[in-house]
């Protein structure tokens, strides 16, 4: 059966969808396995963040068929899919933080809402100091969103996106906005994010330094340093797929060999050569 793989993530089967009568997605199709990061490429308009949408049910198809750790999503109820959300961790563009709330509060927030977890708050305030402790922001528990800089929101976003150890985890451009340096640091937030949990990642962005970073590098637990890949020596590697979108269609799917050496001037213009 499609989708019953338990190492499929996250699979589209022929999907289409429209905006009224403008399409954000046509006939799609791609399989995330676990433990792969995937970078998704495109211009604005293209159709990035739909896609990330329809991963986990906000927007339906018109046709075509989505499955989320095996469960065909495509018309199941919104009761139903809660329960599965609550398994795939959410960077919203511009980190999409809760203004009213704190740092502490927003970063527990899916700790203490979903309804089939159940934590109590000595233990939330102990993941939460965990999750802001990772990218190193154990220090604004009490601070609100205004008082952070951009690139701290984004590290905030990033913590509560992982803070229930999510198998999946989906970034919609975390880099927006951002100086390179700054930029450069999300990235390896959430490259450290990936290699200690082993999480499935989806990355949406703009950036070809994104995927470069990502595709290149691992964060070593054991020496808490950054690594450069070794070719034959780690197959993650090989796991970071490269994803490009254009006017709703997928128009490149493989590795960075593959999608550097593509001569589509509509894909080359998003490679650094």
């Amino acid at each position: 059966m499609p989708g019953s793989s338990t190492d499929c993530i996250l699979r589209f089967e022929n999907v289409t969808l429209h905006y009224d009568e403008t399409p954000a997605l046509e006939n799609v199709s791609f399989e995330v396995r676990k433990g792969e990061t995937r970078v998704v490429l495109g211009a604005a308009g293209s159709g990035k963040t739909t896609l990330l949408k329809a991963a986990i049910g906000l927007v339906r198809p018109d046709s075509g068929r989505i499955y989320l750790f095996g469960t065909e999503i495509t018309r199941l109820a919104e009761r139903d899919l809660v329960e599965l959300r609550a398994n795939v961790g959410i960077l919203f563009q511009e980190g999409g933080l809760f203004d009213s709330l704190t740092i502490e509060e927003n970063v527990a927030y899916p700790l203490l809402n979903q309804p089939h977890r159940k934590v109590s708050l000595e233990e939330a305030r102990a993941k939460v100091v965990e999750a802001l402790s990772f990218v190193e922001l154990e220090n604004t528990l009490d601070k609100f969103p205004a008082e952070l800089s951009g690139g701290m929101r984004r590290r905030v976003g990033i913590a509560r996106a992982n803070v229930t150890d999510p198998p999946l985890v989906l970034y919609d451009s975390p880099t927006a906005g951002l100086d390179p340096i700054t930029a450069n640091n999300i990235i390896i937030f959430i490259m450290k994010e990936r290699d200690v949990s082993h999480t499935t990642s989806v990355l949406v962005t703009q950036r070809y330094q994104d995927g470069q970073i990502l595709a290149n590098y691992r964060y070593n637990p054991a020496t808490r340093a950054i690594e450069k890949f070794q070719p034959g020596a780690n197959g993650n590697a090989a796991r970071t797929l490269f994803m490009v979108m254009r006017e709703g269609q997928l128009v490149f799917e493989g590795p960075q060999e593959e999608l550097e050496a593509s001569t589509d001037p509509y894909i080359v213009k998003f490679v650094r050569r």
